[in-house]
């Protein structure tokens, strides 16, 4: 695969704007078939410390592995504003994301990340299609992750693949945490996420909500802010996003140990529905 290097990336703001334009053509999806790497790219202190007390972390030397896929982002957004994809950000659906950190990462470390769009699959619904991420200190490959997205509608030859919902037992949840209306507003200033649907009510409702919604990266944040001291310095974490979460609202959250994982999850404040489900590996 062809590797395209960048030693920066532009204005979140322009680069989401040509995302939001409607997919486009009637024949099968097509992803581009090139990686995007950003490379030297030096942590930004100041907003990694404000990023921490938006999701709850501790602010410490040591980065949450949320905070690398955030850093992976901007490329996300380039790949599915190419000429070579038919796919656009609008109306494209975050169902899952993988993530595993092989060691601990220092906020004065120097990353050296790449991104690449891949198995493009036809779904019930449209396609699916994960974008994977890698960041690296030097040749050392420290995090990996695999953020994998619904587009309605887009046409891909072939049967649907069958795609398993997460196990899901109501419990009573140990948590509860307020999320107030601006919350969108302030997940965007840190993650440099733009799209509307999360700060702006009319945005909102085009998209079908009554309200602005809250980023399942955040909520998939708060939840490992919240066991952060439980955690080991290498783990993998799977979550699916299985229910919007529309701000304001209070939602519930429980975590419990099963030998060598931790299952978790983010639900209504009564416990019987999900939002976000959560497998921890920690073996």
């Amino acid at each position: 695969m062809e590797v395209r290097e960048l030693a920066t990336v532009g204005a979140m703001g322009p680069l989401f704007a040509k995302g939001l334009l409607p997919s486009f053509g009637r024949g099968p999806a097509r992803i581009p078939g090139h990686t995007l790497r950003l490379n030297p790219v030096s942590q930004d202190l100041e907003r990694l410390a404000a990023y921490d007390q938006v999701c709850g972390f501790t602010v410490r030397d040591a980065v949450p592995s949320t905070w690398l896929h955030v850093l992976t982002f901007p490329l996300h957004v380039l790949l599915l504003s190419d000429p070579e994809s038919t796919i656009r950000l609008a109306g494209v659906v975050h169902v899952s994301n993988q993530m595993q950190l092989h060691r601990p990462v220092r906020a004065t470390e120097t990353l050296d990340i790449s991104v690449r769009v891949t198995n493009l699959r036809p779904h019930q619904r449209g396609a699916l299609l994960d974008l994977v991420g890698e960041v690296r200190v030097g040749e050392e490959l420290v995090w990996d992750g695999v953020s994998t997205y619904l587009a309605p509608g887009a046409r891909v030859d072939g049967e649907p693949v069958a795609v398993e919902r997460a196990a899901f037992t109501p419990i009573t949840p140990i948590a509860h945490w307020r999320l107030p209306a601006d919350l969108g507003r302030q997940y965007r200033r840190v993650s440099g996420d733009p799209n509307p649907i999360h700060t702006h009510l009319l945005a909102a409702r085009a998209f079908g909500f009554a309200r602005p919604l809250i980023h399942g990266m955040w909520t998939h944040a708060r939840l490992l802010a919240a066991i952060e001291a439980k955690l080991p310095d290498r783990y993998r974490v799977e979550v699916s996003f299985t229910k919007p979460i529309l701000l304001p609202t209070e939602v519930g959250a429980w975590w419990r140990s099963a030998g060598d994982r931790w299952d978790a999850a983010v639900t209504t404040i009564d416990g019987t529905k999900p939002h976000l489900i959560a497998n921890i590996q920690v073996g």
